[in-house]
């Protein structure tokens, strides 16, 4: 299988989230070799959308000439496009943000209804895609923290996706904490082996890896000082 990984991060290899994404990608690994592929986005050159719909109207060619062409060559060369990042803002960050919205050539102006909502009908074949998104945020809470970037990415990818979310993430980077986080990303890394095998995460692991690793309070009180 072919992996397009998409690092959101500005921190790129010494991501919070990263940690969690290689934890996942050495679970698939194990149950077979994929090849993969990272990017870590803040490193190209990619334009703000400038919502001219050049791309819709011409075939996909954009009026910039940046990093984007290669970019979404390689979206369509891909089986999964798998999307790590910290939560900012209740979002993506903001070089992330500007790759996806760089990717409307994929999209023609005309417009299909699917279900309840209208779609923009596909200027390529990219049906075989799946999509996973793994984001780690600072708030040591589950609830009221992920909704808007989740249903952003649903809305954005509706087919195939798959979504992680795992609050308390600065956890990962700090040795004195590997007490929770070492058995934590090993859950991650069973997540992995079972979408490497089934295409899917049971509930009830999922459910783990997205709870705090250690009570909020205790979590709160780290990092604002406390013992």
């Amino acid at each position: 299988m072919k992996i397009l990984v998409f690092n959101g991060s500005p921190k790129k290899e010494k991501s919070d989230t990263m940690h969690i994404t290689r934890a996942f990608l050495e679970g698939m690994n194990e149950v077979s070799e994929n090849e993969i592929h990272i990017i870590d986005v803040i490193d190209r050159k990619i334009e703000y959308c400038s919502g001219c719909f050049s791309c819709m109207n011409n075939g996909g060619d954009c009026i910039y000439d940046d990093d984007m062409k290669g970019i979404l060559e390689k979206i369509l060369d891909s089986d999964l496009l798998l999307f790590s990042y910290p939560l900012y803002t209740y979002g993506m960050p903001a070089p992330l943000k500007a790759l996806v919205d760089r990717t409307l050539p994929l999209s023609s102006m005309a417009m299909k209804k699917v279900g309840e909502r209208y779609e923009h009908v596909a200027q390529a074949d990219f049906s075989r895609l799946r999509y996973i998104m793994i984001c780690g945020c600072g708030f040591p809470n589950s609830k009221q923290n992920f909704e808007p970037a989740v249903l952003q990415f649903k809305l954005c990818f509706r087919g195939d996706s798959t979504v992680i979310t795992v609050p308390e993430s600065p956890l990962f980077n700090a040795p004195s904490a590997e007490v929770v986080t070492v058995p934590r990303l090993e859950k991650v890394k069973q997540a992995g082996r079972q979408y490497a095998e089934k295409g899917v995460i049971d509930e009830e692991l999922l459910g783990e890896i997205c709870s705090p690793m250690i009570p909020e309070e205790t979590y709160a009180k780290i990092v604002n000082g406390g013992e």
